[in-house]
């Protein structure tokens, strides 16, 4: 099938088509076309003008946009998810649980904006402000830009989509290349709402057109979900723009022996192993107190390889291909150089093609890419501890801080963990990879900068704005 772009309120077709296949069993899906650097100063210009429009639109009216977008999305649930399943390999199950949850970030942004709370102060606390009173009201900033990631192709851009229609602000988005399908599809549901026709554009386009999106001045907001690399990169070159940066982790749990095994071991395999491991929030390694190392590596070995592998329609399959063979071969590499350097592999650690194995590693050490750095892959490195405080050490020897997780009983091990672990949120008694849409969700350290979930993304598309006067 046929998506076009989606500039200002048209779909056209370019010079370039941009091909989209499905990596389980590389069958062309269907193709799109990439933007140019004048369809992008086609689209911010319109966006400028849209601004006017937006930034008056009452609350009311927003909220039917957004209540509009999030039906239709309900409605289409099926179709929508069947694209996600083909163009990003993610089994249906749990593409379907993305169509679900972006309608609830919709849903969410459509209470929120009726919420854009001003403010009034009293200024007398000096003598200068006797007979003084002060308003604040929170205004939108102007056009933002963002730029979205393969793995959850429609939510990850939801949260940015949503949060600019809440605040009035136009929002031109880039999605990855490797998965612009689904995006495109939600613009034709948004193209049919009252949204005024320049407020959203969608521009697949290669990185030397996308960088206008980071560095032109037109932008008040950037707003980046992807690898650190690429996001500390761009916040060099965004000047005085807002910036939130939603970038990766290796994320760590720590079971102890008051954990209710049973519910531990469901919690980190599904953690560990949904969608190939291909979430920020993955659970890549688990530090495990030694009095119960043993049991919990058997039992969790044990349900992991019951995990079903397989096409990404079928409704039974756990996990399936990942995004392209490049990653493949790259989590294999890594698992190899781990082997090489005295890790134990427990469990897979086999690649064909684009598919890998569930693995599961132990005997790691901090110098390995497996336990060091982000492996976006089914890989978990399983650790033993002694001591409470250590482990603690173990989750936080990282350049990461997106989520951590602890499976404990004792309410003085949590306290410890929540005052002393590196992280943007720490999760009790279930994996970092939990996430619901209207919390608070980003990272420290080399994780990121700022915050999504819809009110707090909401925040920084506003601008304070003060109004001091007599009132005598």
């Amino acid at each position: 099938m046929e998506y076009k772009i989606y500039l200002a309120g048209k779909f056209i077709e370019t010079e370039n088509k941009l091909d989209v296949y499905n990596s389980y069993d590389n069958s062309l899906i269907g193709h799109t076309y990439l933007a140019n650097k004048d369809h992008v100063e086609e689209a911010i210009t319109k966006a400028e003008e849209a601004f006017n429009a937006t930034s008056q639109m009452p609350s009311h009216q927003k909220e039917s946009i957004l209540t509009d977008i999030y039906t239709e999305l309900k409605t289409n649930r099926e179709k929508m998810a069947t694209l996600i399943a083909k163009e990003a390999a993610k089994p249906i199950k749990f593409a379907l649980a993305e169509v679900d949850r972006s309608v609830q970030t919709f849903k969410i942004a459509a209470e929120e904006c009726k919420r854009i709370n001003n403010e009034y102060f009293s200024v007398d606390w000096t003598k200068a402000g006797e007979n003084k009173e002060g308003f604040v009201k929170y205004v939108p900033i102007g056009p933002v830009s963002g730029i979205s990631p393969f793995n959850f192709p429609l939510n990850l851009t939801a949260h940015k989509i949503a949060p600019a229609i809440a605040t009035g602000n136009p929002i031109i988005l880039k999605p990855s290349s490797s998965t612009p399908l689904s995006v495109l599809l939600l613009a034709k549901i948004i193209d049919k709402t009252e949204l005024p026709k320049g407020a959203f554009s969608v521009l697949p386009c290669n990185r030397e057109t996308g960088n206008i999106l980071v560095t032109d001045n037109r932008f008040k907001k950037l707003t980046f979900t992807g690898s650190p690399e690429v996001g500390w990169d761009m916040k060099t070159k965004c000047g005085r723009k807002k910036v939130t940066l939603e970038l990766g982790g290796n994320a760590a749990a720590i079971v102890t022996p008051t954990c209710n095994m049973e519910d531990t071991i469901k919690k980190t395999v599904s953690g560990a192993f949904a969608y190939s491991g291909q979430v920020c929030i993955h659970l890549q390694r688990i530090y495990v107190h030694e009095s119960v190392f043993n049991e919990f590596t058997d039992r969790f070995i044990t349900d992991a390889k019951k995990i079903k592998s397989g096409s990404p329609l079928d409704n039974n399959t756990d996990i399936s291909a990942m995004i392209d063979l490049k990653n493949a071969e790259r989590v294999e590499n890594w698992i190899n150089e781990a082997k090489e350097a005295g890790a134990k592999v427990l469990l897979g650690g086999n690649r064909n093609y684009t598919y890998v194995e569930p693995t599961v590693i132990t005997n790691t050490t901090s110098e390995m890419k497996v336990n060091n750095l982000e492996v976006f892959g089914p890989v978990v490195c399983i650790e033993k501890y002694s001591d409470f405080d250590t482990a603690i050490e173990n989750v936080n020897n990282s350049e990461f801080g997106l989520q951590a997780g602890i499976f404990s009983d004792s309410i003085n091990e949590i306290n410890r963990a929540f005052n002393n672990i590196e992280v943007g949120g720490l999760i009790v008694n279930d994996v970092p990879t939990f996430r619901v849409d209207h919390m608070p969700y980003g990272g420290v350290k080399s994780s990121g900068l700022g915050r999504e979930g819809i009110k707090y993304t909401m925040k920084e598309m506003l601008e304070p704005k003060l109004m001091v006067r007599n009132y005598k």
